[in-house]
């Protein structure tokens, strides 16, 4: 069975998001990097080469596949920030609807531009409940 090739490892966050050549995604990757740790009360990890999560849970399918992956997350992108909302985006149907200009995948993708873009408050309750669900579903923490 195929290993999963995003895997949690020890480089630096703070590096990764400074050689970021993009100024502004690298501003606002920093204050996401603030909000998602003042939300989940942890420090961000790198996921792969590019994805900052935050907390962790081991999956396992019918199929035999197990790994773990990140409570919650995001990705500075060339196109948007890509926040991974592992709950899924549209669980959070109502809250989208006030939080200004944004894209959402079929999964668990919340895509946006620039964080000017977006009502903060609104992003944080999102990130909020998508943290707590996962943690409770998985580690039984609220």
């Amino acid at each position: 069975m195929a290993e999963l090739k995003t895997q949690r490892n020890k480089q630096s966050v703070v590096a990764y998001l400074n050689s970021l050549e993009d100024a502004k995604k690298k501003s606002d990757s920093f204050v996401l990097l603030e909000l998602f740790e003042d939300v989940c009360g942890l420090k961000g990890e790198m996921w792969g080469d590019s994805i900052i999560g935050f907390g962790s849970y081991h999956y396992q399918y019918a199929s035999g596949q197990e790994g773990d992956w990140m409570l919650v997350g995001f990705a500075p992108r060339k196109q948007n920030l890509t926040l991974y909302l592992m709950t899924g985006a549209e669980r959070h149907a109502e809250l989208l609807t006030k939080l200004g200009k944004h894209k959402t995948s079929k999964g668990s993708c919340l895509y946006i531009k620039q964080l000017k873009d977006v009502d903060m408050a609104v992003l944080r309750e999102i990130i909020s409940r998508s943290f707590k669900l996962m943690n409770k579903k998985y580690n039984g923490e609220d």
